[in-house]
């Protein structure tokens, strides 16, 4: 889940404080302790406020966007995630405590969110531009990975004396590769971009600038890993800024950083709530909205959620 949502704990307690009344929650000899009384003591905690702060964001966000977020993509991105884990997905939504219905829940959420994001915030060209000095294609690269330079050069060197191909390349990553996941497959990974985060930075700084396909880095790479020797498969191009495709590539990269963006995403909800026009009834929740709202309008800006279902 992006990390401006909240966690499946705190989003747990949104049944108990939900119609709060005179209902008894606990019983002993003599003493009980009611909804009412719950609620009162709740709400003046962080962990109610923040129940509270949830149940009017996913409300407000079901109300404006709710059609554009079909349970069906809930579903799927569920069993996307879900098979990722395999036998140990049950034990998993345990130790984070969720279930697969409040796991469901936050990824309904973070739907909504980002379909929020893109109706209410636009790239500039300014913007794109900035995206565009970072942006490097997918590329697809081999390689071989040794712990020491001296023998990374000697590869390098073997190489150049063998007909510059894909396969003589992978027979040198299977003789010589440390690394096993690749070196079966011809010392292959899977294709890259700017975006990508697993990868060392230092192999992908040397990979980009790998231009043309076949070209091969000439001296040994040092990375956290080892020493690497990279080969360029297929590297398609950046292309032009004003080129469509690059255009749209440009714009799904801008979406996806924000959506992992606390500031961003908090102005994009802090609009959603406007638009909402949530009244705070209750004075101690007042300030409830505050991290989107200034404390101000908090208790007297935008439908109120209760009015609105």
């Amino acid at each position: 889940m992006k990390k401006w949502i909240l966690g499946a704990a705190t989003a747990a307690m949104v049944l108990v404080l939900a119609g709060c009344g005179s209902s008894t929650v606990a019983s002993m000899k003599g003493e009980k302790i009611t909804q009412s009384e719950y609620y009162s003591k709740m709400k003046t905690t962080s962990s109610g406020k923040q129940v509270l702060q949830q149940m009017i964001i996913e409300k407000a966000l079901e109300k404006q966007y709710g059609s554009k977020v079909s349970d069906s993509k809930v579903n799927n991105q569920y069993k996307t995630v879900k098979s990722q884990y395999g036998s140990s997905w049950s034990s998993t939504l345990s130790t984070y405590g969720y279930t697969a219905s409040s796991y469901k829940e936050q990824i309904k959420i973070s739907l909504l969110s980002a379909v929020a994001l893109k109706d209410l915030k636009k790239p500039t060209t300014a913007q794109l531009k900035a995206q565009y000095k970072k942006y490097e294609p997918k590329v697809t690269t081999q390689m071989v990975l040794v712990k020491k330079k001296a023998k990374a050069e000697e590869i390098i060197k073997e190489f150049a004396s063998e007909d510059n191909t894909t396969a003589n390349f992978g027979k040198l990553a299977k003789k010589y590769s440390t690394d096993s996941s690749t070196k079966s497959n011809q010392g292959k990974l899977s294709a890259f971009d700017n975006t990508d985060t697993s990868l060392d930075s230092s192999y992908k700084t040397a990979a980009f600038k790998l231009t043309k396909n076949g070209s091969y880095t000439t001296t040994p790479v040092k990375t956290s890993y080892g020493y690497v020797v990279i080969r360029m498969i297929n590297n398609p191009g950046k292309g032009k800024f004003s080129s469509k495709a690059v255009q749209k590539t440009l714009t799904s990269q801008l979406y996806t950083s924000w959506e992992s963006n606390t500031t961003v995403m908090n102005k994009v909800i802090a609009k959603v709530l406007k638009k909402a026009n949530v009244t705070i009834k209750d004075s101690d929740l007042k300030d409830v909205l505050s991290t989107y709202l200034s404390s101000s309008s908090s208790s007297t800006s935008t439908t109120s959620t209760s009015s609105s279902n």
